[in-house]
Order: C-alpha cells, then structure tokens, then sequence
C-alpha cells in the first residue's frame, strides 16, 4: 500500500552506545516461561490447526506434515543442544526460568510423548476417515485387494528393488552410518532348518530419498483414489531382497541427528569451503532421536539403541507412518474442494509500473503487506536497477532465497551490465546454508562481490540500496523488509515491505553496507535501529519512555508483533512498564518468555498468538510516546538475545503520516480483534481462544486482509 497522491553469548566487537540506557530494575517475583516449553506450546498449536475442522481436509493434512518439519529442527537443534550441554555437565547458562539442561530436556521428552501420542491419534483417528469419506483411500499390504497386490509388486520390482541395498548386520558387517532423518527398514530374518535358539540374521535396508514416501496406487479403472506408503511395500516384498530367507519382522525407524553447525570463524581461514566441510559431516552428527515403527523385536530394539548411543528417553515407538512430513505431497492431488480458496497476491500498489518505480519514490514512501499485495514490486525494484543506465551501484543482503532466484539473477545482469554489485550472502542460514554456498560462487564467478558479514554475527536484516545518478548528483533508493528475499515464501508468510528514498534513511542503509563489506568499530546510525549496535539500546529507551509517562499520568501504550519474545532484560522493562501502568499489547507467534496477567507484575499485559492459513512472519512495533506522535517501527528483529547481539539486524521507522494509521488502525486493530486464529496466553501458560459475546461470528485477520486485497484489486480494475 501507500500513501494517496522476519544465546547467551555477547557481541564480540565493540557496541555503540551513543545513548547508553541503565538496565530496569528487576521487577520483584518476577516469573518467566521456559523457552523450549513455550515453542513446544507453538507447535502444538500448529497441531490444533490439522486437529480443527474449520480448515479444508488437505490443508489440516498439510498442518500436520508442518508440525512433524518443526518437530524435527526442534530435536536437530534445541535437544541436540541440551544433550551436548547435559553431556558436559551441566556446562553453560540456565534457561530464562533457572532451569538446567537435564531438567528441561525431561520436560520436554514428557510434552514430546504428548504431543506426538495426539499428533498419531490426529492422523488414525481424524484425518484418515476424513479422506476415506472424500474418497482418498491409504491402503495396508494386508487390505490390497488381489488387483492392487499384483500392480504393488510390480512397482516394486521396477522402481524400488533396484535402488535398494541391503545391508547385513553381523560380525563382518559393520553397523552402518545411518543418515539424518533417512527412512530405513530393519528385517529379522528366518532360515529353513536353523537351529533352535540360534541367533535370527539381520539386516538394514536404507531407503533412497529419491523415491517417494507416498506412492499412488493405480491399476486400470475408476473410482476412489488410493494410497499405500512406500514402507509399506518395502515390508511385503521384502523377501525378494534375501532369497532362502524367510522373513519374520520387519520394521521402520528412523534417526534424528545433530544438525548444528560448529564454526570457529576466526580461525577458517576460507568460510565457505570451512561450512562446505562441515555440512558434509552433518549428516554425521550425535543421534537425538530414534523413531521405530512399534513391534519390533526387543533384541533388535537394544542393538539399535546401544549403537545410537540413546537412552530410551529418546526413542519414540510410533503406529505409523514415520515422518508425516511426506504427506504434503498429497496436498498436491487434483481436489480443490478439499483445499483453500486459491488466494493470488494483488498487485495494484503505486509500484506497480516497474518503469516507473524510481520516479514513484522520489515523491513518497509506499508499504507493502505481504502476502495479500503482491512481491512483484520488490523484484522489480532489483531488476529495475540492474536494467537502469542511470544506476550505478546496487547493494543486496541475501539470507534465504528461492531455487530460481529473480532477486540473484537481477544482481547477476546488473553486474554484466558494469554496474558496481555488492552481495551480502549469509552463509549460515540454517538449513540453506547448501543452497546459499551456490548462490554466492554464481555470484562470485558474474563479478559481483560477495561479502559474508561480521565474523560471529548472521547478517538477517533485509535490505536493497540502490545508488542512481540524477542531474548532477547521485540518489540513494532502498527496500527494507521483515521477510526475506524469496517470491516463493512471500506468497505463504506475512511480512511487510517499505520503499524510500528518504535521505536520513537510505544513508543509514548506505552506512549499514559500509560497516558490513569494510570496518568500523562504532557506526552510528542516525534512524535505524541496527542490531548489534544500537537496537537493543534503544527498545529499552523506548519501554522507559512509555514507563515515565505512565508513571507521570500521561497516556502511554506499547504494541508489538513479532515472533519471539525472551530477552530477558526487555522482559523485566515490560513488567516494570506495566507496574507504572503502560497498557501493553503483545501478538507473539512463537516463544513468548513473559508470563502476562500476573497481578503486581504484569497485570496490564496482554500477549495474543496468531497461527493460521500464512504464517505470521512480520515485526512491527508502536509507542504511544506522549508529547510527540507515537513511534512506529517494522524490521527483521524478534526480541531474542540472539537478535539483539549475535545478528546484524535492521528495524525501521515508518515515517508517512497515511502508512502510519495504516498499521496501527489496520495492522494492529485488525490484529488484536481476531477472534478465530488467535490464542490468548494466560498465566499457567496455557493458550486459550479469544473469548466473544454469544451471538457474534468468529473475526478472521487473515480473511479480513484477503478481502480487503481482494478490494484494492477490484478498484484497480475499475479505475
């Protein structure tokens, strides 16, 4: 839209502190939730979105595969953490609410088993009858009539049997390297005439990832469409793999490893080939967790243990299927009257003319709100510059992209074209750290230079400069977002989009290029909040100025959205901003560390969660800041220790007088009145529905602003 004509470690370079802020005074009694527990609390959320009948059936079966993904990092990541911190004693900080390693990781395996018990019971008892009513069938081997048994075996034989290997498990056959997260299958196998009590031979059969979990099954005819998961085909044609053999069990497990990667930036000397290195042993680290289909032989159960190395508090013992994760790929069948109302992004912002978009901002800013406007304008704004002869530089940050970047093939023109092209690519995205090592030797190789940041700090923050030559002088022209650079994710995550050519601001962006691509020690940022430097600063500056003046009688409000709230030390100036009687509304998508609702603590807060059909992804921020008109900014920072001082992040100020109503009377009025995806976290830390008078229809935020998108499109048209 505009306006009418996005851990305990500190920061190892020094900090500017232009405006050095006292840390507030630690509220008495002051409580907080356990970090891990508070993102086991969003997960399950995730999950009451396939448990919920008010989605279509294929987009709560997509739900449930996102839950199984998220649980997944969760263990490759958090756990892993926690077991190597238990490993080495204990060593290391406490979590927010003073628990140690051990501790959490037993409440965690409690929640865990809960949540994985109801995630299991969602799939049998919910959404398998569901899909059988609508006609998608999952078939066992034991249920295949003779026509499906015959065309099963016949896909084996030709797509799987080649492909597979087994792997014999005995004296001269050693325990195999078991991938991360690969699907493998144990067999227990039986031989005619052997001698009684004499041990059964074992054998592993590793699953290729090339083949698809989830195979239709499809002999000639009409009718109900049907399933059968690859495991199971594997199990019933097993013993042609081991002829003389019989086979007695045969059983599917899986292992997940530590995924985290362990960088001492200061002695590699080549960064890139030094994460190469490291993700190739990846796949290689500590097992956290073993996940078995249940029935397997006790024997087998304790060689695979004991060669993991696992305790049993790590194993989960599952009904089938593993790795849910692969039933989105039945989220792509032909049933639109299973699935969402296709939605398309809008395009109707005053950008939407990329032969125009330069000319645009020299006379106001323009905000966009991802996905309900379209991302075309942001790659039309790089494109644009690559293609333009009156530009002459272009400056990109780059943290996740799509496979087939526009954004990386614009920077490329624009350097073919003479342009100067710098690339700030952050090799430490996780999980894209592969894809982000390709990006930066394309990059590298069409001349573009490619810088990889501060050693010992993600570059987060997203930014694009553009320098342009105008009559006599040169202009700067930036986009700032919260989301990344990636058109395929800013059709499924909501973030926002700020274009200016403001001066004091596209020469802070110009700033935040230099500090990252050469050196200085203390940049000063004259209306950026960036962290390591300033932002963390000035957010306490800012929850103080709302404290003073709640304290002096004055009116005084805070809102936020973001996805993580645990810094500890913003926590208590939040409490203390309530005690002096801030009103302070906070929608929190994932982790939330503060407890609201405490009488004497934090009675005048409120945090709201929002999982729905796009996944909640923007940062924006509102102070009342009485005397003057209230402060609004948006950026790529939660309010994470690690955000504040082991990221380069960058918070923006929304400046235009119409872009400013807009995300307080629309952003988070609109927010702060659904009463259909939200979730109000209560005290005991349970997340509850937002209560509303009998007889009034539940609010959708996310339908609102489709409608509204839908709106804009419609008058656009007219027009």
């Amino acid at each position: 839209m505009g306006n009418p004509p996005a851990d305990d470690e500190r920061v190892i370079i020094p900090v500017a502190r232009a405006n050095p802020v006292a840390p507030p005074a630690k509220p008495e009694k002051a409580a907080y939730f356990n970090r891990e527990l508070s993102w086991l609390a969003f997960n399950r959320r995730v999950l009451e979105q396939a448990q919920s009948g008010r989605h279509p059936l294929l987009e709560r079966v997509r739900f449930l595969a996102i839950f199984s993904s998220n649980l997944d990092e969760f263990f490759e990541i958090r756990v892993a953490g926690l077991i190597q911190q238990a490993d080495d004693g204990g060593v290391g900080e406490s979590s927010i609410d003073g628990l140690g390693a051990r501790e959490q990781l037993r409440r965690i395996h409690s929640v865990v088993a809960s949540l994985v018990e109801d995630q299991y019971k969602c799939w049998h008892g919910q959404l398998m009858p569901a899909l059988a009513r609508e006609g998608v069938l999952f078939r066992t081997a034991q249920e295949l009539s003779a026509a499906e048994l015959a065309w099963v075996q016949t896909y084996f034989r030709e797509q799987v049997y080649p492909v597979l290997t087994p792997l014999a498990l005995d004296q001269s056959h050693p325990f195999p390297q078991l991938g991360n997260k690969t699907l493998n299958i144990v067999v227990s196998l039986g031989a005619p005439g052997a001698a009684a009590g004499e041990a059964a031979p074992v054998a592993l059969l590793p699953v290729p990832r090339i083949l698809p979990r989830l195979v239709r099954i499809e002999p000639a005819g009409t009718g109900p469409q049907r399933f059968i998961f690859l495991t199971d085909i594997i199990k019933l044609c097993a013993g042609e793999l081991f002829p003389g053999y019989r086979v007695s069990s045969a059983h599917a497990f899986r292992v997940t490893r530590n995924s985290d990667l362990y960088i001492d930036e200061e002695e590699a000397e080549n960064l890139l080939k030094k994460i190469e290195e490291e993700l190739r042993n990846r796949r290689r680290g500590a097992a956290v967790r073993l996940e078995i289909e249940d029935g397997v032989p006790d024997a087998i159960f304790t060689t695979l243990c004991e060669h993991l190395a696992l305790s049993h508090e790590y194993v989960f013992r599952l009904g089938g299927p593993l790795n849910l994760l692969r039933l989105l790929s039945l989220c792509d069948i032909d049933r639109p009257d299973l699935k969402q109302v296709p939605f398309t992004p809008v395009n109707v912002s005053p950008l939407r003319d990329p032969a125009h978009i330069f000319d645009i901002l020299r006379t106001q800013d323009v905000l966009l709100h991802h996905p309900y406007d379209s991302f075309q304008p942001v790659v039309d704004f790089v494109e644009q510059a690559a293609r333009d002869p009156a530009v002459f530089a272009l400056k990109q940050t780059l943290y996740r992209t799509s496979g087939d970047s526009p954004v990386v093939r614009a920077l490329i023109e624009a350097s073919r074209q003479g342009k100067q092209v710098t690339a700030l690519v952050e090799l430490k995205a996780r999980f894209d750290e592969a894809n982000n090592i390709q990006w930066a030797k394309q990059l590298e190789e069409a001349g573009v230079h490619v810088v990889y940041g501060l050693i010992g700090h993600k570059t987060h923050c997203k930014c694009s400069l553009v320098v342009r030559r105008e009559g006599r002088g040169l202009r700067h022209y930036a986009h700032l977002g919260t989301g990344n650079y990636n058109p395929g994710t800013a059709r499924l995550y909501t973030d926002l989009s700020l274009f200016t050519a403001r001066g004091e601001i596209t020469a802070d962006v110009a700033n935040l290029f230099n500090t990252l691509t050469g050196y200085s020690r203390a940049p000063v940022f004259s209306r950026l909040l960036v962290a390591p430097f300033n932002l963390h600063d000035r957010v306490l500056a800012l929850i103080a100025r709302e404290t003073e003046n709640a304290a002096a009688g004055r009116p005084a409000r805070i809102m936020v959205k973001m996805n993580s709230l645990v810094d500890k030390t913003v926590i208590d100036a939040l409490y203390a901003a309530s005690q002096a009687g801030v009103t302070v509304d906070l929608i929190v998508r994932g982790i939330c560390c503060l407890v609201p609702g405490v009488r004497g603590l934090s009675e005048r807060i409120r945090v709201r969660s929002l999982v729905g059909r796009f996944l909640e992804h923007a940062r924006a921020f509102y102070f009342e800041n009485h005397g003057g008109e209230p402060l609004i900014f948006a950026g790529s920072a939660d309010w994470m220790p690690r955000n504040f001082f082991r990221r380069i992040e960058v918070v923006f100020p929304v400046d235009d007088p119409a872009l400013r109503r807009w995300v307080t009377e629309e952003l988070f009025a609109m927010e702060l009145a659904d009463t259909e995806n939200a979730r109000e976290l209560h005290a005991d830390g349970g997340y509850l529905p937002i209560r509303r008078a009998e007889g009034t229809p539940a609010f959708s935020v996310q339908n609102y602003f489709i409608a509204a998108a839908q709106q804009r499109a419609l008058a656009g048209a007219i027009d």
